[in-house]
């Protein structure tokens, strides 16, 4: 009896497998709303995904609300999946430290208190070393006319923000806030860093 030769592969025909996911890492940033942390980030070649969410404090499960009364201890902050292939952590910390203001206390712009403060939440020891080293290089620099205070502390928990707040600017692109504080700073970050951009 013939057998019908597509019912399965030759014994020299190798079968098609997915190709492996890339593999990723995390890097975790506070440096004022969150909303206009996601919103350069998300523009990066090699970011994978960006989630707002909280960080640095006592409260399990805090919810935004919380968070702004300040009396919680936690960050808003970024959570960045990235392809360390294609962006390493030193060019992340680039982006972060150039596209806010490290020097001032709790406070970014009209942003006022703890859950704005400038601060690197790193995931293991070399984020540490790395941050900190970069951190003594700008300072030595001296980029900014005040001493900077970014916080570089470890990641001990991480929790996604409400929904609402994710992918915030690309939702509401003509909400005030949007077209006053993050459009002009996405602006910036685009001409600083066109080369780094994801390609359109």
């Amino acid at each position: 009896m013939a057998t019908n030769p597509a019912a399965k592969p030759a014994a020299n025909e190798k079968t098609r497998e997915a190709p492996p996911a890339a593999e990723t890492e995390l890097a975790t940033f506070g440096a004022g709303c969150f909303w206009c942390v996601e919103a350069v980030f998300q523009q990066l070649e090699g970011v994978v995904a960006v989630e707002s969410g909280y960080a640095g404090g006592t409260v399990e499960n805090p919810t935004y609300r919380q968070v702004c009364s300040g009396a919680t201890g936690h960050a808003e902050v970024c959570q960045i999946r990235y392809d360390p292939a294609k962006i390493s952590y030193d060019k992340l910390l680039e982006v972060f430290w150039q596209t806010h203001d490290p020097t001032t206390l709790n406070r970014q712009g009209a942003d006022v208190g703890t859950q704005y403060r400038s601060v690197v939440f790193y995931h293991d020891d070399q984020q540490r070393a790395q941050a900190e080293k970069r951190k003594r290089e700008l300072d030595a620099a001296g980029i900014w006319d005040a001493p900077m205070v970014t916080e570089i502390s470890p990641l001990l928990k991480f929790y996604k923000a409400e929904d609402y707040h994710q992918n915030y600017f690309r939702t509401n692109p003509q909400e005030r806030y949007c077209q006053v504080v993050i459009r002009p700073k996405v602006e910036k970050f685009r001409k600083v860093f066109q080369d780094a951009l994801q390609k359109e």
